[in-house]
């Protein structure tokens, strides 16, 4: 989640951007002019601005010119209309990242862009403050368990070469942190770790996102994009979801993996990259490649080195210890006061299936931190996540209903009516929370 600053003196723009950035998850505040965004930027801090060119007190540009001159770590995109590129180029000579020429085509253009911006931030971020050195000694996978054991000592062994990794797990189970293990205790700590989920983006944007275009590629190609590939070279890249790839992109994929080359789309000219690969994937590609849904080559191109992530029903040992991890963290970020854990809550957790693994261990706990409101963690504040069901000495289905209405409520009440961030303080979609209030005849 990144926090932004949308600056826009047309109030529906600007609740289009808020809404549009605000259901991805992001934390959106407002600003209408540039006067108004540069308080709010000397008093908060923000990942990524993105403000419009043209507007009364402080126009766009003097907005970016003294962001650059006091907070150069802002990623900023600029918001144009049509026939107003010049002040868009004189932005991106100032530092903008990129700028969208307004009406915006919808969401997906505008989730693109976003998402290149903060990937910069958070690359850029990384290398300036050390966090992959911090993470090398603070990433832990697991607390002891025994079924892990073999598991930490395989990526050990593996994050000091440069073999390609393949990461099988249900879902939930921790996949993608285990390669930011292998990344953090590899030669390669010091370089980049780009990750791509492979079922997040759409088919015909994948190709651009992996390999970059060249200008007038395509329709929207309007510069010369390098594609995250690109970026992750002397790193990591984390290929999540492998399994999702199509047929056409399994194929372009084979060929960087076997001549680490590839071209941008639209482009001729070929370009290297040493980069470290990591996929991970909760389906059976074997059976994928019986069913003709997954190339034989690109499977064994990727499973050089095959590790498989146990569920969390196999590694019990692991689990209180993780919930006492997550509660703080949990109590923290939703600004309620860590709560303990009752002996039945503790003795509930432990025995419970999770199906969902890990994510879904995290978001029953955050629900219980919600429910309990600072008081100690009872198995009435406990459900099983994913199954919606309560353990069996909880009250009735009736009092957890209640429970969860009310919960709702005091998120909103906390919140001052903000639906965004009560549904974020919940764990839940922006969807999901409407979902709630009708079900529950919230007004």
């Amino acid at each position: 989640m990144a926090r932004i600053l949308v600056v826009d003196d047309e109030e529906d723009i600007r609740s289009f951007l808020a809404d549009a950035l605000g259901a991805e998850g992001h934390d959106v505040a407002e600003a209408p002019d540039g006067e108004a965004a540069w308080s709010r930027l000397g008093a908060e801090g923000f990942h990524l601005v993105l403000t419009d060119l043209r507007m009364p007190r402080l126009d766009g540009i003097e907005l970016l010119r003294r962001l650059r001159q006091t907070q150069p770590e802002v990623e900023v995109i600029v918001l144009t209309a049509h026939g107003s590129v010049d002040s868009a180029v004189e932005a991106m000579k100032l530092g903008a990242f990129e700028y969208l020429q307004k009406p915006i085509s919808g969401p997906a253009e505008l989730r693109l862009v976003v998402s290149r911006a903060l990937e910069r931030r958070s690359l850029a971020d990384a290398r300036e403050e050390g966090v992959r050195s911090r993470e090398r000694e603070g990433i832990r996978l697991s607390y002891g368990a025994p079924s892990m054991t073999t598991v930490e000592d395989a990526l050990r062994k593996v994050a000091k070469t440069t073999s390609t990794v393949l990461l099988q797990g249900e879902s939930g189970t921790g996949k993608e942190v285990a390669a930011r293990v292998i990344h953090a205790w590899s030669p390669r700590r010091d370089g980049p770790f780009v990750a791509v989920n492979c079922a997040a983006l759409p088919e015909s944007l994948l190709e651009s996102e992996l390999f970059g275009h060249e200008k007038g590629a395509f329709t929207g190609a309007v510069d010369r994009r390098r594609g995250r590939v690109e970026l992750a070279d002397g790193g990591t890249f984390f290929l999540d979801e492998i399994g999702e790839l199509k047929p056409d992109l399994q194929a372009a994929l084979l060929r960087v993996l076997e001549n680490r080359s590839f071209e941008r789309v639209g482009g001729s000219q070929t370009l290297r990259v040493d980069v470290r690969w990591i996929a991970a994937t909760n389906r059976d590609l074997q059976a994928m490649i019986a069913d003709g849904r997954f190339r034989d080559d690109l499977y064994h191109r990727l499973s050089v080195f095959p590790i498989h992530l146990p569920p969390l029903r196999e590694r019990r040992d692991d689990i209180l210890p993780l919930a006492e991890t997550l509660l703080p963290a949990i109590a923290r970020r939703i600004g309620i006061a860590e709560p303990s854990l009752t002996p039945e809550a503790a003795r509930h957790l432990a025995a419970a299936p999770w199906p969902g693994n890990v994510r879904e261990l995290g978001n029953a706990l955050e629900r219980a931190v919600i429910l309990a409101d600072g008081a100690p963690i009872a198995p009435a504040h406990l459900t099983t996540g994913s199954t919606g069901t309560a353990p069996s000495d909880t009250p009735t289905d009736g009092t957890l209903a209640d429970l969860e209405r009310a919960a709702v409520v005091r998120a909103l009440q906390r919140w001052d009516g903000n639906r965004k961030q009560a549904a974020e303080a919940l764990g839940i979609g922006l969807r999901t929370l409407y979902d709630k209030l009708k079900r529950y005849e919230i007004d």
